[in-house]
């Protein structure tokens, strides 16, 4: 069951992914990856931009498994 729930997440991830990179007028809060709003708000809620991601990144370990899958995906289509 879980590793169903990991495999849509990440199919959800890459499906988000291809239509941001689609052309998106303006991306979504949270770095343009709907997955990791809540781990944003709960690890970096204090930054913004650039500081928010290098605080996303020194937290990597911590995100769920949603967030870890959408940064993989947007990482892989860079």
């Amino acid at each position: 069951m879980k590793t169903k729930i990991l495999t849509m997440a990440a199919l959800l991830a890459i499906t988000a992914g291809s239509a941001f990179a689609q052309g998106a007028a303006t991306p979504p809060a949270g770095g343009g990856m709907a997955a990791c709003r809540e781990d944003a708000q709960k690890f970096c809620a204090d930054k913004t931009g650039p500081d928010r991601r290098a605080c996303m990144e020194e937290n990597k370990d911590k995100l769920s498994d949603a967030c870890k899958a959408a940064r993989a995906a947007r990482a892989a289509g860079q």
